[in-house]
C-alpha cells in the first residue's frame, strides 16, 4: 500500500508499505545528474555523491561507516544521467537510525578540502578503471554519438581534468542549484507505518533545506546520427548502435520493453540466437532501452572479434531490419510478456527495488507507483500493441554508431 505527502517547501515523501517483510529500504533521490552539468561541471554530480561520505560536523568518514555497521545496515549511493540517490537498507527497528544518518550526510557534510583531495584520487581511479573497460567506453561513446557532447551525451564520471580542479566551493555551488526541497523525493519501502515515516522525515529532513526551488532541468531534445570511433589497442572490437526510443512517461513503454526483450533482451532473443548462437560472431550481444524525462533511446551492443567487426554489424542491422519488417510471433510475444511480468513480481519482493521504483515514479512523473495497477496494464498489452510500437519506433534510419578497438574508421552500416 502506498502513502504520499508533499511538505510546504516541496519535499515529497512516498512510502510503499509491504507487509510481512522485516527490512526497510530508504532512498533520498535528487533529480540531477550528468545531463544538468555544463562542460566545466561535467562529473560533479558523481563527485558530490562520493564526497558526501567523507565526514560531517557530527561524524568522521570512519564513524559514518562504523555506525552503519553497528546497526547491521547498508549504506550506498549512485549517480545516473538524471538522478543521484543516497540509500540505506536496514532492519525495521533501525528505520529512524538510517534516516538520521542519511540526513547527517545530506545536510552536515563538511567538504573538507583535504578529504576532497583524497577522494579525487578514488574517483580518478574509477575513471581509469572505465578507460580499461572497453564495453564502458563504447557505451559512453554511443551516448555522445547519439546525443552530442552536451546533456545526455555527457559521461557520468566526467573528464579527469575536471575532477582534479573541483573545489569545496564548486561542490556547494552545484548543490545550491539542485539539492533543493522541490527537487528531492524521500522514498521508503518495507514494513513501516506511514505515520512513523512521516514523523521521522519531518524531524530529520523537512525543515533543514536552505532553498526551496531548484534550477531548471536541462532539456535534451536534439539528437544526432553520428558515427564515432575510438582507437584502442585491445583484442576485441566493441560496437554499439543507438536509435530513438520512448520517454519515461510514454504509455507504450511496456509494449516497447516487450519488443526489446524479444529483439535483444535475453538468451532466447533474436540477436543472441542469430549473432552468437547461429553465426558465432560475438560472446556478448544485447539491446536495452534507456528512458529519460523528455526522450528515450534504444541501444544495441556487441563485443566481437576484430576481424569480424563489420560482418557482425551487418548481421545486427539485418536482424533489426527483419524485426522491423516482420514483427514478432504470438509465441515470442507471450514469452516476452511473461518475462516482463515476472521481473515486476520478483522486484516486489525486494524493498530496495520497490523503494527505487516508488522514488523514480514520484521524482520523474509526480505520481505514486501502483504495483497492482502496473500488473493490470501489463495484462492488457496485446500482440498488436507490440507490433505497432515496433513499426512506429524501431527506426534504424535514425541510427548513431560507435566502436572501440584497433580500427581507425567507424562501423559500416
Amino acid at each position: 500500500m502506498n502513502y504520499y505527502k508533499e511538505y510546504d517547501n516541496g519535499l515529497r515523501l512516498v512510502v510503499n508499505k509491504i507487509q510481512g517483510l522485516m527490512s526497510v529500504s530508504i532512498g533520498v533521490l535528487v533529480k540531477t545528474g550528468s545531463r544538468n552539468e555544463t562542460e566545466e561541471e561535467n562529473g560533479i554530480s558523481h563527485f558530490i555523491e562520493h564526497v558526501m561520505f567523507k565526514g560531517t560536523s557530527k561524524r568522521s568518514a570512519f564513524e559514518i561507516s562504523d555506525y552503519i555497521d553497528r546497526i547491521g545496515a547498508q549504506i550506498n549511493a549512485f549517480t545516473s544521467k538524471e538522478l543521484t540517490c543516497y540509500y540505506t537498507k536496514s532492519t525495521k527497528e533501525h528505520t529512524e537510525d538510517s534516516i538520521e544518518v542519511l540526513s547527517d550526510i545530506f545536510f552536515n557534510s563538511l567538504f573538507d578540502k583535504t578529504e576532497l583531495e583524497k577522494e579525487k584520487g578514488v574517483v580518478l581511479e574509477e575513471i581509469n578503471m572505465s578507460e580499461d573497460t572497453p564495453e564502458d567506453l563504447c557505451l559512453d561513446l554511443i551516448a555522445e554519438s547519439y546525443y552530442g557532447k552536451e546533456g545526455l551525451g555527457r559521461t557520468i564520471l566526467g573528464p579527469a581534468k575536471n575532477i582534479k580542479r573541483f573545489t569545496p566551493d564548486d561542490v556547494k555551488r552545484y548543490m545550491d542549484k539542485y539539492y533543493t526541497a522541490d527537487n528531492v523525493v524521500i522514498a521508503i519501502a518495507g514494513n513501516v507505518d506511514f505515520a512513523q515515516a512521516e514523523k521521522i522525515v519531518e524531524k530529520y529532513f523537512a525543515d533543514n533545506f536552505k532553498k526551496r526551488k531548484s534550477a531548471k532541468q536541462v532539456k535534451c531534445e536534439k539528437t544526432f546520427q553520428d558515427k564515432l570511433f575510438k582507437t584502442k589497442k585491445i583484442e576485441q572490437a566493441h560496437i554499439a548502435f543507438a536509435m530513438p526510443g520512448l520517454a519515461i512517461d510514454d504509455e507504450r513503454a511496456d509494449a516497447f520493453a516487450i519488443a526489446n526483450t524479444v529483439f535483444g533482451g535475453g538468451m532466447s532473443s533474436r540477436l543472441f540466437q542469430k549473432v552468437r548462437e547461429e553465426l558465432g560472431l560475438a560472446y556478448s550481444v544485447y539491446s536495452y532501452p534507456s528512458q529519460y524525462k523528455d526522450n528515450g533511446v534504444l541501444e544495441i551492443y556487441a563485443g566481437v572479434n576484430t576481424a569480424s567487426r563489420d560482418l557482425a554489424a551487418e548481421a545486427i542491422m539485418a536482424e533489426l531490419k527483419r524485426f522491423k519488417a516482420d514483427g514478432i510471433t504470438e509465441q515470442e510475444f507471450s514469452r516476452g510478456k511473461e518475462q516482463l511480468k515476472s521481473s515486476c513480481i520478483m522486484g516486489r519482493e525486494s524493498t530496495a527495488s520497490q523503494m527505487l521504483l516508488s522514488g523514480k515514479y514520484m521524482i520523474y512523473l509526480n505520481k505514486e507507483y501502483d504495483f497492482t495497477e502496473r500488473l493490470k496494464r501489463l495484462e492488457k498489452i496485446t500482440l498488436d500493441d507490440v507490433i505497432a510500437v515496433i513499426k512506429d519506433e524501431f527506426d534504424y534510419t535514425k541510427m548513431a554508431t560507435a566502436t572501440v578497438g584497433t580500427a581507425r574508421r567507424p562501423i559500416k552500416i
